[in-house]
């Protein structure tokens, strides 16, 4: 959509040349030769620049400033004048007008001051949509959708540790939607106009890994080129989320400990000490008491980042939600496809709802996204659903969680024909959590809400 400019000057021929030719740059323009027309434009029109001369009789330039920013806050205003007015115009500046240009000024620099504040508009213009829409997807908890006990004890607890500054630890197998309740925390909280920066430890070698949270100085090591901020700085205001907490090597976890009780870190080749002030989210799949029994994460650690810990349910543990987000991601999928599927035949959902779903809600979007794909008609049908590594077909078998898993990843592994790191993505971990998806069981949840050795120091 090209940009509506307001071009307002009592020299007719002045207004005419430079109409000319700023439509000759392809803008749109609408020229006037009075403030009285200019105020009366502006609150018929929206435009997204206000181009105006000061001296004009009776309305000048700084009553259609005045207009302007009542009628539409978002356009910018640009001032002309002759120098004898550059006090008038430099007020004006104080008062809202984004520049001004001095008669009689060459066109390039006219072409150069409409640019940069057009260009400027349009960035805060995207920058207010990404916002909404953000705020639109996770301050209402996004896909944390669910009318069960086990969810709605999720959302109160997303409201209640947001109106703090606690650290969180959210436990849950893969695929719960762990990352998406740290951003609901993040955008209930007083830091939600701060950075959200969300990390996978388990995504980089050990060896980087302290560089890449803390930062590093030019020179430091081989390969370090150039400075680097590291996480908890760019974290600085707002929330970092550690996933795969579990991943962090012992002699590194020391160093995450200390940052967090002193609130501040020291980059790698650096001896001066950089404050922080942050909410540290972490996230795991994986039974960090019984890590701490075996020696392999530190405990004092673990009670640090511990001081709320919130379990994610599986999706097994709240089938009554499965109708509600198989819709929901029925509907999203067939908006992105321009199809009209209306929902599932009767036993595509009872297969929805008899699925063990190892995957969890990622892998109930993964199935219904594929299935939508699939569908030819405006129900989702079980041929749809490409059920065949459902083992709730075998007859007269009940497979445990760990032959459902195994089996689920074999059948993704076929899919990508071996290739781990493709598989990996679809599942939605890295590729170090897939070869050890089978050996990390999660303990299940007491009524607590929270895993029998979550929590508890004589684990």
């Amino acid at each position: 959509m090209k940009a509506r400019i307001l071009l307002v000057d009592n020299d007719s021929d002045m207004v005419a040349l430079l109409q000319h030719h700023l439509e000759s740059e392809g803008w749109n323009v609408t020229a006037l030769t009075s403030g009285v027309e200019a105020c009366s434009a502006l609150q018929q029109e929206e435009f997204t620049l206000v181009l105006t001369d000061l001296v004009m009789e009776p309305v000048d330039g700084l009553a259609v400033l005045q207009e302007a920013r009542r009628t539409q806050p978002h356009a910018r205003v640009v001032l002309m004048t002759a120098f004898g007015s550059l006090e008038s115009a430099i007020d004006a500046i104080r008062h809202g007008a984004y520049d001004y240009l001095i008669k009689p000024f060459k066109l390039p620099e006219l072409n150069r001051v409409v640019r940069r504040a057009l260009d400027e508009q349009r960035l805060r213009e995207e920058n207010r949509r990404l916002r909404e829409e953000v705020e639109r997807r996770y301050s209402s908890h996004g896909n944390l959708l669910g009318h069960s006990k086990a969810m709605k004890a999720v959302l109160d607890q997303i409201r209640t540790v947001a109106a703090t500054d606690a650290t969180v630890l959210l436990l849950g197998e893969s695929g719960t939607g762990k990352e998406l309740v740290a951003r609901a925390i993040h955008w209930h909280s007083a830091r939600r106009e701060g950075s959200f920066v969300a990390f996978n430890c388990a995504a980089i070698p050990d060896t980087l890994l302290e560089s890449e949270l803390f930062g590093h100085e030019k020179g430091a090591f081989t390969g370090a080129d150039r400075r680097r901020r590291g996480l908890f700085v760019e974290a600085n205001g707002g929330t970092l989320v550690l996933d795969e907490v579990a991943d962090i090597p012992l002699i590194l976890q020391a160093k995450l400990l200390r940052a967090l009780q002193d609130r501040a870190i020291r980059p790698v080749g650096c001896n001066q000490e950089i404050h922080v002030d942050l909410r540290l989210i972490s996230v795991t799949n994986r039974n960090l008491p019984a890590l701490v029994r075996q020696g392999k994460f530190r405990e004092d650690l673990y009670y640090r980042i511990a001081v709320i810990p919130i379990w994610i349910p599986s999706l097994r543990e709240r089938p009554e939600d499965i109708p509600l987000l198989a819709g929901h991601f029925l509907r999203r999928a067939a908006s992105s496809l321009e199809k009209q599927i209306h929902g599932f035949s009767d036993d595509a959902m009872k297969w929805l709802l008899e699925h063990r779903w190892p995957g969890n809600v990622r892998e109930l979007e993964n199935v219904v996204e594929r299935a939508a794909i699939l569908a030819s008609g405006s129900q989702v049908t079980l041929n749809d659903l490409h059920v065949e590594f459902a083992a709730e077909k075998t007859a007269g078998i009940r497979p445990s969680l760990a032959e459902l898993e195994k089996q689920y990843i074999q059948h993704v592994l076929q899919e990508t024909n071996g290739n781990k790191r493709q598989a990996a993505k679809i599942l939605g971990v890295s590729i170090r959590t897939l070869q050890r998806m089978q050996a990390n069981r999660l303990l299940a949840p007491d009524s607590t809400g929270i895993p029998s050795g979550f929590g508890t120091r004589n684990s």
